[in-house]
This record gives C-alpha cells, structure tokens and sequence, in this order.
C-alpha cells in the first residue's frame, strides 16, 4: 500500500481492496482443489479401462499359453511376473487411499473443497525432519516395483524406452525445489498437500503402474507374434479327410501351413510324390493351402516331399515339406480284441473293442451273448454259462459292401481269492503280529495278480486256536469269543483264519471259488 498520510476513505478502500484479494485467494484455492478431485475421478476411470484390458490381456495370453507352451509359455512367465509386481502396488496404494479416505465423512467424499487438510499423510509419513515407519515403507513399495520391472525387461532393445519411463516414473530420489534445496522425495511430493491433492497423486501412480503393465504385456506379445508371422516358423502339416485309403481310391489330401489363411498362398510349388516330381495338374492351390489331386496308389507308405516358395521381403523363402501317408488293402475281416485278455471272465464286466479297419464306428456292429454296446467300438461283455461264448461283427465298406465274422471267446471263472489279515496274505507263509493288532483287524480277501480291480466284501469267517474249539464269526471282525480264544493262545503260536466268506462288490450273486485261509503267527 502506499505510504504517507492517508484520508479515512482511503484506508477504507485499502481494506476493502485486500479483503477482495483474499476472497479470490480463497476462491481460487477452492476451485484447485475441485479440479484435483475431478481429475481424480478422471484418472480412476482410466485406470478401470486400462485394468480390464489388461485382464482380458492375461487371460488370452493364458490360453494362448496352453495351447501353444512352446511358443507363449515364457511369454506368460514373464507377463506373469510383470502383473504381479503391478497387482502388489496398485493393492497397496489403494489400502493407502483407504485409509486416507476414512479421515472424511461418507457424505463428503465428493464435495472436494473440505478435503484441504494435510494432516493424515502428515502424521503418517512423516516424524519431524525424518520419514515414519510408514513412509520408509511406501518408499520401499515404489523401489521393489521399479526395480523387480527392471530386473525383468532391462536389457531388452525391445523395452529401452518403457525401461527409460519406469526409472523416470518410480524414482524415489531427492527432489530440487525452486531455491535449489534438494528435499527427500516423499516430502517433496506429499508433506503438507492437501488430502485431495495426495489422493490425485496416488491415483496418477496407479495409472503410471497399470499403463506400464499394458506397455509391458503389449511390445512382449508383439514381439512374439512378429516372430511367428514370420515364414521361418511355418510347419506344413498335412490334412486330409481319413488316416489311411483303399489301393486304388482317390487321394483327397492337402498340404496346409501351420496358420490356416486364405490369404497365405505360396508363389511356388516344388513337390516330388514318392521322388517324382508333381506336375502342375497333379495339385491346385486354394483356401491356403495346396491340394493333391492324385491316386492313393499301390497298397503301402508314400512320401510327400519338397519345397512352398513364399516371397518375403522380396526374397525367396523355402518352407520344407516332409509328409507320408499310407495306402491299405480293402479289409475282408473284422479285428476283435479283449481290452485286457485273450479270454473273458464270468462274474465281471470284460471291456472289448470291436472295429473294421476303415469303417467308421457308426457303421459297424457286433453280437453275442451276454455282449453290450457302451460307446463307438466299446463293448462290455458279461458271460454267462458254458465255456465259450461266440461273437459276431458286421460292418458296411463305403462302397456299399458288407463284412461280417465271428470270434470265439474262451470263458473262465474268476481265480480263487486269498484271505487278508491287514491287507495281508502272509506271501505263502504266516503273517506275523500282536496279538493286540489282530484283535482290531479287519479280515480281507484279495485276487493277486488278477487283470481287474474287483472289490471283495468279506461277511464271515472261522477262527482257530490250537486246542480250543472253533470260533464262527459273522463280519469283517473278531467278535468276543474269537477275542477270547485268542488271549487264551500261547506266544509264538500260530492261529487261522479259515472258511472266509466273501462275494463281489457289484454282484453278490456269483459264488466265488473257496478263499485261501491265512495264518498268524503271534509275536507275544
């Protein structure tokens, strides 16, 4: 103000004049601090954007990883990698914006112009001249980031300018404030900022890291796709509508790149068919990819060889072919096999294959006693009496032609089950225990070396002990009388278990062959 005598009107509108700076002062600091809470809000709307595309991200680099582990599986390590290191912080900072969003009332979470106090971040960060437990923390939170990014694609020529923005974006170094004092980096950023201010802060870092990520995922799977375009990583497979082809019929076959394209059509074509050269009316090129209109030829494996020329860069890429496919006589019989034996088993379900070679499964069929279809060439045969049991398959060859022959099953009954004490059948000898263990153990009966899994339910047994009478027992276990007689035997004796009764899990009704006893010899 001026200096010198003044007129009371003229202190008057002095004063006048200051209270009217300091009402736009105030103004002015309201409006900053809207503009920082709305671009809050723009910010955490682009980080939503940005977190879902690099989920959707991570999930089609998944299945590509599945599918194709040779090509994207150290890809997704390394993706993998990257988004946990992002996930960790953006977590952390947002448990930070939490806590710091709990000092306000719900009411006030949008009105922006009463979030202008510092205290929170003040007090938590910060001891006097000195950084707080959890300052150092948010600090070290930032650095494990940069660092764990860094450690991950520097070096990489791919990454040099991502790699440039992570040490420029994450640095925790000292800031230079306009008088030229150097200030600790968190205090530069964060001590005495109001709350709104801090939150748009926080929020901005957690744009940086999601941004980062989406640059990170984006330049390593452009990277790879770059080198699987490239014709050097084509293999040519060959497609065709059947595994083997009757001598004589026509071949319908095709060699196909590796990526199936309409537009990927070779400039030149360079096959031999079993080392003579295809001449040009001998295939057509179409739907990417290079079709035989040749025999199948004589009966046995023929070879596919040469070269598709593709233009790259104006220059010639070979990419080889090496294919074979095989040529079969037209069957007259039908192969049946047991899935497990050359015989099958009263008492059980014998799984069995019947097919034709070269006849589809929907076009054959077979039957026999006890003989029911499952699914496609799956059978399950279930004997019934007698010793042999005869099967007969039918099928009709694509001209039209039916086959039709039988086979002959031997039948044989399940093998004589041996008895168990603790899952154990003595291995032709006695099974040696307490007295105590034999008490609570449970009686069992076993088929060694048996080609199926069958569950035996045990109802019954006998036990003996020398010189005293014959127990009967109902059950898997020893009942009292048994118990009693057998603390009435001697150390060292032998005792049996004999007369097991058992029947199969599934079909209580087959009579299984007489159970091998088992004995115990005690050990006290």
């Amino acid at each position: 103000m001026a200096k010198g005598s003044l007129s009371p009107r003229q202190k008057m509108i002095n004063l006048m004049y200051l209270v009217f700076i300091a009402m736009l002062a105030l103004n002015m600091s309201k409006e900053v601090l809207s503009a920082f809470g709305l671009l809050n809000e723009r910010l955490s709307e682009s980080n939503t954007a940005t977190e879902a595309r690099n989920t959707a991200f991570m999930e089609s680099l998944a299945t590509k990883a599945a599918e194709q582990p040779e090509q994207y599986g150290t890809v997704k390590q390394k993706a993998d990698q990257i988004s946990t290191l992002s996930n960790e912080l953006d977590a952390y900072i947002a448990e930070v914006k939490t806590n710091m969003m709990a000092t306000v009332k719900p009411e006030d979470a949008t009105d922006y112009e009463v979030q202008d106090k510092p205290d929170y971040l003040d007090q938590t960060f910060f001891q006097g001249d000195r950084l707080s437990p959890k300052g150092q923390e948010f600090v070290a939170q930032i650095d494990a980031y940069r660092e764990g990014v860094l450690g991950i694609i520097d070096g990489d020529p791919r990454f040099l300018d991502i790699a440039a923005d992570v040490k420029s974006k994450f640095a925790t170094t000292p800031e230079e404030r306009r008088d030229g004092v150097e200030v600790d980096w968190l205090k530069y950023h964060f001590e005495g900022f109001p709350l709104v201010a801090s939150t748009t802060k926080m929020t901005q870092m957690q744009n940086d890291v999601k941004t980062t990520e989406s640059e990170i995922l984006s330049t390593m799977l452009a990277g790879q796709q770059a080198a699987a375009l490239s014709f050097t990583q084509y293999n040519t497979l060959l497609e065709q509508s059947k595994s083997a082809y009757y001598q004589g019929e026509a071949f319908d076959g095709g060699i196909v790149l590796g990526r199936k394209d309409p537009n990927t059509k070779p400039n030149r074509v360079e096959l031999t068919l079993d080392g003579r050269p295809l001449t040009e009316d001998q295939y057509t090129i179409e739907s990417g990819k290079v079709k035989l209109n040749i025999s199948a030829g004589a009966a046995g494996d023929h070879k596919i060889e040469g070269n598709l020329i593709f233009l790259q860069d104006g220059k010639e890429v070979e990419i080889p072919v090496n294919a074979s496919f095989a040529t079969i006589t037209k069957p007259n019989a039908a192969v049946i096999s047991a899935d497990k034996m050359n015989v099958v088993y009263r008492g059980v379900e014998n799984p069995m294959t019947v097919s034709i070679p070269g006849i589809p499964d929907n076009k054959v069929s077979a039957s026999g006693t006890g003989l029911s279809k499952v699914s496609g060439s799956k059978y399950v045969m279930r004997p019934g009496g007698g010793r042999e049991v005869t099967i007969n398959a039918r099928g009709t060859l694509p001209d039209g032609q039916n086959i039709s022959t039988n086979s002959v099953f031997r039948i044989k009954d399940i093998p004589r089950p041996t008895g168990t004490i603790r899952g154990e059948d003595g291995d032709g000898g006695c099974v040696r225990m307490q007295r105590e263990g034999l008490e609570i153990s449970s009686i069992g009966a076993i088929l060694p070396d048996f080609d199926f899994d069958i569950d035996l339910n045990v109802t019954g047994f006998k036990f003996k002990v020398s010189g005293q009478p014959t127990v009967i027992v109902n059950g898997r276990k020893m009942n009292d009388q048994a118990k009693g007689a057998l603390r009435r035997a001697g150390r060292g004796e032998t005792v049996q278990i004999f007369d097991i009764s058992a029947n199969i899990a599934n079909n209580s009704g087959y009579k299984l062959k007489k159970i091998s006893p088992v004995c115990i010899e005690l050990t006290n």
